[in-house]
């Protein structure tokens, strides 16, 4: 039995690391071969491991892939939802081994390993688990819920083309639950499901100034630079008490209350050990919250990339033509995003000096949601969570956005389970991402048992 269970296990992490050699970034036209080619493995491990009219379905940018397995028409119905296409790997210098070359390495998190890659946790390792899951509980006889897949290649970059194809495919996509897996847990002896996501609104502004490149020691002193303004016009975007300070920006924040904000910080890792998991001396943010409640229930507002003039080995001394940067401002049920972007982008052209044009680009957003964790659905998971793990999982609220969640419910009327098994460290989005073996595994049972808990009628 063990060299079985140690087979399989072998032949899910090699499944997983050809997944994960396939570089489906979304955001570069240099890879959409290589998203044709993720479209294509996910469409043919679905048909493996027993799914029906499984599907890739064209949109106006890159496919989603459909697939179900329908036991029977009166059994609960579980939408599964997850996405193929990872972040860009810059800076690749900064990976200690090829983004997408996956590699398996030991760390003090993780004495049993954790697999390094681009995409490990986000999202296809996670996405993964939901395949591996199903496909064990057909093999076994044991699947007591129908599920479809709804698998997209947009996710890192808006997903711009999946509320048409929900929107077309209303009907098909009716489920009792979703369930998604691109969230994370506090640590492997603390599991938690998350209940709470922020928004999103993400911009991008462009400064110009002279027509061309200037001398600086010829014009220094006499124009306007367009990189000098950015950052000044940047610098007053919050006020001295880390508040965003945009005309409006809060008027429909709601204030959590005090006690509830006491619960959550139950479960906040001690200050000194976030420092030092990401190497600081001192955590920085709006005056009067704790850090859990700053990167979970506060909005904010950063700076994702900033640009302009000569960047390159050397020197040249250059006043340039343009300065550019990408902001995006995370938000908390009430905002808008859509009213947000606006109150960005009529705010930073008021603040704008002469001498320079500003150009404001809304790329894309979401709002705010709040998972329900009374339900059903919640209580199935929470049984299989305290079932592999050991522990009752707590609730928490997450700083991550994902658009869809609140896009789902509004089309098909239908609440979303956030179960996620990453960690804080895991490094998405950033050189060296990795994942646990074992979050991967126990994610694979814990999956697997909300089916059996989920598809019984007693849980009320």
């Amino acid at each position: 039995m063990k060299n079985q269970i140690l087979n399989q296990k072998i032949e899910y992490l090699d499944q997983l690391m050809e997944l994960l050699k396939i570089p489906s970034v979304s955001a570069d036209p240099k890879y959409d071969h290589a998203i044709k080619k993720t479209a294509d493995w996910i469409d043919k491990s679905l048909n493996e491991i027993g799914c029906d009219h499984v599907k890739i379905y064209e949109t106006a940018g890159h496919p989603v892939v459909y697939g179900e397995k329908i036991i029977n028409k009166n059994a609960p119905t579980v939408l599964v939802y997850g996405h193929y296409d990872v972040q860009p790997p810059d800076p690749e210098e900064l990976w200690k081994s090829p983004p997408f070359e996956p590699v398996i390495k030991k760390t003090p998190l993780h004495p049993n390993g954790a697999i390094f890659a681009r995409g490990a946790c986000d999202d296809k390792g996670q996405m993964f688990m939901h395949i591996k899951a199903v496909e064990l509980l057909i093999k076994n006889n044991a699947l007591n819920c129908n599920v479809k897949f709804v698998i997209e290649g947009e996710e890192e970059i808006g997903s711009d083309n999946l509320e048409q194809f929900i929107t077309d495919h209303k009907n098909k996509l009716t489920s009792d639950i979703i369930i998604i897996s691109d969230t994370g847990i506090h640590s492997m002896d603390k599991p938690a499901i998350t209940t709470g996501l922020r928004g999103l609104s993400y911009m991008e502004v462009t400064l110009t100034g002279p027509n061309r490149d200037l001398h600086s020691g010829l014009y220094g002193g006499t124009v306007g630079n367009p990189i000098n303004i950015l950052c000044g016009m940047i610098a007053s975007l919050h006020d001295e008490d880390k508040k965003v300070n945009i005309p409006g920006f809060y008027d429909k924040v709601v204030e959590i209350s005090k006690a509830e904000r006491q619960k959550m910080n139950i479960n906040a890792t001690p200050e000194k050990e976030f420092q030092k998991s990401i190497a600081i001396n001192a955590s920085v943010g709006e005056k009067g919250y704790t850090t859990l409640e700053r990167k979970s229930i506060r909005p904010t507002l950063d700076v994702n990339g900033i640009w302009g003039g000569y960047t390159g080995e050397g020197a040249k001394t250059v006043i340039p033509s343009k300065a550019h940067a990408k902001i995006s401002m995370r938000l908390v049920p009430n905002q808008n995003w859509e009213e947000i972007s606006e109150l960005f982008n009529k705010h930073f052209r008021n603040i704008a000096p002469k001498g320079v044009d500003v150009k404001v680009k809304t790329h894309h957003g979401g709002d705010a949601y709040i998972t329900p964790d009374g339900n059903k659905a919640y209580k199935a998971a929470e049984i299989a969570y305290q079932e592999v793990f050991g522990v009752i999982p707590h609730a928490k609220r997450d700083g991550g956005s994902i658009p869809i969640v609140p896009m789902f419910e509004k089309i098909l009327g239908c609440k979303t389970i956030l179960m996620g098994f990453g960690l804080d460290s895991d490094a998405i989005h950033s050189p060296n991402e990795h994942y646990g073996l074992d979050n991967f595994f126990k994610g694979i049972e814990t999956i697997s048992r909300f089916y059996k808990h989920f598809s019984k009628v007693n849980i009320t």
